[in-house]
């Protein structure tokens, strides 16, 4: 099979097209040809040997969405031929992959192979923000970042499905028109503030009489970390949730007693899809959202898989909206 390895820690140059021996499944394992595999930050962090421990070289990726062509011993859920999906496979930059069948996502009848490739992480991480980290409700003021972005195009929908009033931020004017289509009732170009860190809580507050918002999502880090405590209102939530500009600076805890009694959290998506039931809760969820046109999951970009390095680039350059997939 073709796959795409990281040959050492550093830029989407490391990136290599190899042929590897096709994958045998073992125990508990489904083998699945690629329709489509989703790239990630994560992959992007992972390739540069930053945050996570891996090895190298490593064939990198971990989302996609295929069909099942081959069943190790003792997997009862799932059949060969069967569509499915996953968040958490290493190796999904291939033609082939394995999943464990405990990860597996079944993928409705109706639902394109690249849409659910599309939502496993990215749509996952948006449900586990809006319904479990800080639950949205009808009256919220909510801050969401990079909001034309993968997790942002999805997060913007499903917390104004919650009743909530929705601050983008922005670049350019063609982001600030797909944030408007997902729910956003305001939106902030970010790149024409003359200062993010004292014009940004400036602006959210004018729109917000003055209170600031209930909760940020924030995925960028270094460069919003400032102005994204100081955009909150008296007892309002921080979740810090990604690092797409670098590592958030480090907080000494008084300072959330200062600025308002704040909640900050870093969570991620594998302590929110813990078991089987609330992996298969959260993806339903998606997947029914999507049959019934209730969320709308845009795909911004595809790149074959001989093209990986090029895809990171775009990535990392801010230059894409929605999701970006590889395609075997």
């Amino acid at each position: 099979m073709r796959a795409i390895q990281a040959s050492a820690a550093g830029g989407p140059d490391v990136l290599t097209l190899v042929d590897l021996p096709d994958p045998t499944p073992g125990p508990d394992e489904v083998l699945v040809r690629v329709a489509a595999a989703g790239i990630n930050y994560i992959d992007t962090y992972r390739r540069r040997g930053l945050y996570y421990s891996v090895s190298f070289p490593h064939v990198v990726g971990s989302e996609g969405a295929g069909e099942v062509v081959a069943v190790g011993p003792d997997v009862t859920e799932v059949a060969v031929g069967d569509h499915v999906a996953w968040s958490s496979a290493p190796g999904s930059y291939a033609e082939l992959v394995l999943v464990r069948e405990s990860q597996v996502l079944p993928v409705p009848v109706g639902v394109d192979l690249h849409v659910a490739a599309a939502l496993p992480l990215q749509g996952m991480t948006a449900h586990y923000l809006v319904t479990s980290v800080f639950a949205v409700a009808p009256g919220h003021d909510v801050l969401i970042h990079a909001a034309a972005g993968g997790v942002g195009l999805l997060l913007t929908q499903l917390a104004v499905s919650r009743g909530a009033r929705v601050i983008a931020t922005v670049g350019t004017a063609d982001k600030e028109r797909l944030a408007r289509e997902a729910g956003a009732a305001e939106v902030i170009r970010y790149r024409e503030l003359d200062d993010l860190t004292r014009d940004l809580p400036a602006s959210v507050r004018a729109l917000t009489d003055g209170q600031g918002v209930h909760v940020v999502y924030d995925s960028v880090g270094k460069d919003t970390f400032e102005a994204s405590l100081a955009s909150l209102r008296r007892r309002g939530t921080m979740v810090l949730f990604g690092s797409s500009s670098g590592a958030a600076p480090q907080l000494d805890p008084q300072r959330l007693n200062n600025l308002g009694s704040l909640f900050l959290t870093r969570p991620t998506l594998g302590d929110y899809t813990a078991t089987r039931d609330e992996l298969l809760w959260r993806s339903r969820e998606l997947f029914d959202a999507v049959l019934t046109g209730s969320l709308d999951v845009r795909i911004g970009g595809t790149f074959p898989l001989a093209e990986a390095a090029d895809a990171h680039r775009a990535l990392e350059s801010r230059s894409t909206t929605g999701k970006v997939l590889l395609l075997p």
